[in-house]
């Protein structure tokens, strides 16, 4: 396959292109920081991106992982699906790289007639992006379901607050906890 050797060579090249493209998804002021700020710590965001991204590209090379792509996935779908993303927005990143592709190699595809072997990657990358928004909506679920737990625990303590909830025998009952049970049970 002469495009995975060509991939290979500029791999450091795609991998910064396709990584900037990534953070410019982001507020101005955040990607200058993801982008500037080296440490991982001080920027686990930036360091997930990146690092993601350097898997990703991996695996995108020797074929699709599901199992060590999900986990690739997950580490940036899991920051996109907190922050103000709407679904196509949060995996767009996975797109972004057919573009990087696209544009540094396009004089190869159409000289050496590579346009094939740039289909089986292409095809790679949307498999990436299906599993992005499997693990996208998978996240936001469960924000929600989160959320709607604070929801009900701050419910019961307003509740308990103003002593209206009182069981049969004049104990104080805990539908929040009767809730989790039932959840737990229905899994």
């Amino acid at each position: 396959m002469k495009l995975k050797n060509l991939l290979k060579e500029k791999r450091s090249k795609i991998l910064k292109r396709w990584t900037d493209l990534i953070l410019d998804t982001y507020p101005a002021e955040s990607a200058l920081f993801f982008r500037d700020q080296k440490n991982r710590f001080s920027n686990p965001v930036g360091h997930t991106i990146t690092q993601g991204a350097e898997d990703l590209f991996e695996e995108i090379l020797q074929g699709i992982d599901s199992d060590r792509c999900s986990t690739f996935l997950d580490n940036i779908i899991r920051v996109r699906a907190i922050q103000d993303f709407i679904p196509s927005q949060a995996v767009s990143f996975i797109f972004i790289l057919k573009k990087v592709l696209r544009d540094e190699f396009e004089s190869e595809i159409h000289d050496n007639g590579l346009a094939g072997e740039l289909l089986v990657i292409e095809s790679r990358i949307d498999d990436l992006a299906l599993l992005s928004f499997d693990i996208f909506m998978k996240c936001r679920e469960k924000i929600y379901e989160l959320k709607a737990m604070e929801l009900n625990n701050q419910t019961y303590t307003l509740l308990k607050k103003a002593k209206l909830i009182v069981d049969l025998e004049g104990q104080e009952t805990d539908p929040v906890k009767g809730s989790i049970d039932n959840l737990n049970e229905m899994r």
